[in-house]
């Protein structure tokens, strides 16, 4: 039976768990800080929801693709 319990992270900032997971799976497969992406990642994805932005796909790439240009 699976938790049924409201998910925090989604309550705070709209991103869901199963999300979190992946980007955490990402990070460890290959060697990047998953703390700093996750911060990076949900405060980025904050600002645009506070901002009433559209985040669609093409959104998502440009946040991820920010977040690299800033590890190399």
């Amino acid at each position: 039976m699976s938790n049924k319990g409201l998910d925090s992270t989604f309550l705070h900032f709209g991103i869901r768990k199963e999300d979190i997971q992946l980007i955490e799976s990402l990070c460890e497969k290959h060697q990047l800080d998953f703390d700093w992406v996750k911060d990076f990642l949900i405060k980025e994805f904050h600002e645009k929801k506070i901002r009433n932005q559209d985040i669609d796909d093409k959104t998502v790439i440009q946040i991820i693709d920010k977040a690299l240009q800033k590890i190399k």
